[in-house]
């Protein structure tokens, strides 16, 4: 057996994982005993689960002379040993147990190893929607410019970059008509995929034509859930999910990531909007406080209607209270994005982005983002206050 599988000084290639299968097969055999009743039952579980690992490496060790060795070691020995390919596999080893491909097992194979209990890891949300309104990992809420293309998310396992184009001339206000998205090669559970997805083109697909994993792992998916509307990815090697939608014109995005993960980059990747916002030259508002796109005059409720966009505070209000109930900062998102766009799909943009916090957000109680009152941020002597639950007094330019 030994000869057939080849668990010696073999040359292998770096990414190939067949000597930590042959290795784990090893282990779970080399103390069973031929003379046993259950010797056949242990022996074929333990086949099965040497199959299912070279089958995860199949891609990576395709040119490796060791990796089919062992695949037609294996063939011999499952028919020597009259074993079934479909079956139980081997449980009683927990490095073959745990399923390196599925983040959330992490923690339990960590806690075996080290006897103590450990905590369930900490998972962060980010959200783009709109002209564009950015929610951070770390719950901050602001909305910039960010013209032309930015970095949202640019870490050791995901990169995510969106494209942003003016909304209406004479105004600075973008809204994001492009993302890409880049899942890195993972181990042997995923070779690195990219997606792609523009305006009237939100595919189902990566770019080289797949929906996802292959076989039993499935590591990275795909799911449509409104064709050409509205797709979801599941990256179970990473924990994380993503949500895109096309709303009118315009992609959302929104994910959620385990903060390990979310901090796993160099110095030189300190550009993420994700992590640490936008600069402050691409800043819209000020302290997550919104200027209605009116240039130094009062904004009383029976205004007239904004020359760019056909509505009134009061009817821009009325129309998101409809999607909106609570008046948070999503609330005044669409009011913002009504008066400066008159489109309204931003309505819809700005009620799926709060459904999508909903979804994605581990904490239910940070749901909700309100403006804060007093201090600097928010009062009758500064630039912005909050008057009956809506933004009306001067307004300054961002033009």
């Amino acid at each position: 057996l030994m000869s057939v599988l080849c668990i010696g000084d073999c040359q292998l290639h770096t990414s190939c994982g067949i000597q930590k299968c042959t290795t784990d097969f090893v282990s779970l055999t080399s103390h069973l005993n031929t003379a046993l009743e259950d010797f056949d039952l242990e022996f074929c579980k333990a086949l099965r689960a040497y199959s299912v690992c070279t089958y995860r490496n199949s891609k990576v060790c395709r040119g490796n002379l060791v990796y089919h060795s062992a695949v037609l070691g294996i063939s011999d020995l499952m028919t020597q040993r009259n074993c079934t390919k479909d079956g139980p596999t081997s449980s009683t080893n927990p490095e073959v147990t745990h399923d390196p491909c599925n983040y959330s097992s992490h923690t339990e194979e960590r806690e075996h190893r080290g006897g103590e209990e450990t905590p369930p890891p900490t998972y962060l949300f980010c959200g783009l929607f709109g002209d564009p309104h950015l929610r951070t990992f770390k719950d901050h809420f602001q909305t910039c410019k960010v013209e032309g293309a930015w970095p949202l998310i640019d870490n050791n396992y995901l990169s995510v970059q969106v494209t942003n184009v003016p909304v209406v001339p004479g105004s600075s206000a973008t809204a994001t008509k492009k993302i890409t998205i880049i899942f890195k090669s993972y181990q042997d559970c995923t070779d690195q995929k990219v997606y792609q997805a523009m305006t009237d083109d939100l595919p189902a697909a990566f770019v080289d034509g797949t929906s996802g994993g292959d076989g039993n792992t499935r590591s990275l998916h795909i799911v449509e859930k409104v064709s050409g509307k509205y797709i979801e990815m599941h990256a179970r090697h990473i924990g994380t999910t993503v949500y895109i939608r096309q709303l009118g014109h315009y992609l959302t995005l929104a994910i959620r990531m385990p903060q390990e993960l979310v901090m796993a980059y160099e110095e030189s990747q300190d550009l993420q909007l994700c992590v640490n916002g936008c600069p402050s030259s691409e800043r819209i508002d000020q302290s997550g406080h919104l200027p209605l796109p009116v240039v130094g005059k009062l904004l009383p409720w029976d205004a007239p209607a904004h020359p760019l966009s056909g509505y009134t505070l009061e009817t821009a209000s009325t129309k998101c209270h409809e999607k909106m109930l609570v008046k948070d900062i999503y609330f005044y998102s669409c009011v913002f994005d009504l008066l400066t766009t008159g489109d309204a799909n931003f309505t819809a943009a700005a009620h799926s982005a709060l459904q999508d916090v909903e979804a994605l957000h581990p904490s239910k109680e940070h749901w909700h983002i309100f403006p804060r009152s007093g201090g600097a941020s928010v009062g009758r002597d500064s630039k912005f206050f909050v008057s009956l639950g809506f933004l009306c007094l001067i307004f300054v330019a961002y033009l």
